[in-house]
Formats: C-alpha cells, sequence, structure tokens
C-alpha cells in the first residue's frame, strides 16, 4: 500500500510540474529573447540598406542635404539603441522604438523628395533598394508581431495559475513590458495620408 502511495505521489509531483511551466516558462522566455533578436536583425537588416539609399538619392538630389543629413542621423541613433532582452524595461524599449520611428519618419520624408526627380524613380539601384526597403519593412513589422506574441505567452505563464504558483516559487519571473507604438508611429498613424495630383 505505502509503494502504490509512491507511486502515485511521484507521478502526481512529475504531473504537477509538467503541467504547471516547469518547462514552459524558461521555454517562453527563450522565445521571447528570440524573437527580440529577430526584431533587431530586420531594424539592422534596415539600417545596413540606408547607406546604399542615401548615396543613390544624393546622386540625382544634391542640394537635398538637410533631409539626406536627417537620414544619416537618425540611421546613427538607431543604430546605437540596443535591447537587451535579459534586462527589457519599459524605458529600454520606447528609446529603441523611439530611434526606429525617427527613422521610419526621416524615411518617409526622403520617400516623399524622391517624387521630384523622375529619373531618380527611373534608376534600377533606386528602384531595387526601395523594393529591398519595402521588403525589409514588412518583415520589421511581422517580426514585431512574433515578438508581441510571445511576450503575451510568456505573460499569461507567468501571471495565469496554475504556472505561475510554479513561476512564484521557482523561477520568480515578472511580467515582460509589451511593445507599443513610438510618438512618431501614432503620430503618422493618426495623421490622414496626403495625396497629391
Amino acid at each position: 500500500m505505502v509503494r502504490i502511495g509512491c507511486v502515485f505521489a511521484v507521478v502526481f509531483v512529475a504531473f504537477l510540474f509538467s503541467s504547471c511551466g516547469w518547462q514552459s516558462i524558461p521555454m517562453a522566455k527563450n522565445q521571447v529573447e528570440a524573437t527580440v533578436a529577430e526584431v533587431t536583425n530586420q531594424y539592422k537588416r534596415r539600417a545596413d540598406l540606408i547607406p546604399n539609399l542615401v548615396a543613390v538619392v544624393k546622386g540625382y538630389a544634391s542640394h537635398e542635404k538637410e533631409t539626406l543629413q536627417a537620414v544619416v542621423e537618425a540611421r546613427a541613433n538607431a543604430t546605437k539603441a540596443e535591447i537587451n532582452p535579459a534586462s527589457m524595461s519599459p524605458q529600454q524599449i520606447e528609446q529603441f522604438m523611439k530611434a526606429q520611428g525617427s527613422l521610419s519618419q526621416a524615411l518617409g520624408r526622403l520617400m516623399v523628395i524622391v517624387e521630384k526627380y523622375p529619373d531618380l524613380k527611373a534608376d534600377a539601384n533606386f528602384r531595387e533598394l526601395q523594393a529591398q526597403l519595402e521588403g525589409t519593412e514588412n518583415r520589421i513589422t511581422i517580426a514585431r508581431q512574433r515578438h508581441i506574441e510571445a511576450i503575451k505567452a510568456f505573460n499569461d505563464l507567468v501571471a495565469v495559475p496554475p504556472t505561475s504558483w510554479t513561476n512564484s516559487l521557482l523561477y520568480h519571473h515578472e511580467k515582460m513590458p509589451q511593445w507599443t507604438l513610438s510618438d512618431e508611429e501614432k503620430k503618422s498613424a493618426e495623421a490622414p495620408p496626403k495625396v497629391q495630383f
């Protein structure tokens, strides 16, 4: 009878640990870290395209120095901003997103200027860089969405019973801050699009 009780106790403890986040909480944390790496990788890819884009535009629109300089400065600030997945804070995320939002705005102004230069729009190098940039923006959107989902899954594990009990006993993880739009992105999303004929 004692043996049967011990077997049931071992099975119960194994079941308890397997269904209460013993493995799923660390796995979810690893997933968040992986998605942060993917987001920053896509932003780096965008930053790497910008010098070539600026060089091509400069060849056609060299007197647009102010806009070109704004893009270069925004790129420099964006590449300085880093996210540490192990210790993400709302302030760190806000700084990172602010820098990326400023770069997005600078690129938007650059693309508006491009409309004034039909020869530039016809340039094969510019068209290729523009297509790569558009593809990268799509990849950034997808990577950010995956990251948001990974944070939600992790936060659910550390905040919702029964896995939250395991977290409070073994890991003591806090909920991770969720990514949101930067102030620049909010402003551009609220502004109506300008249509010119």
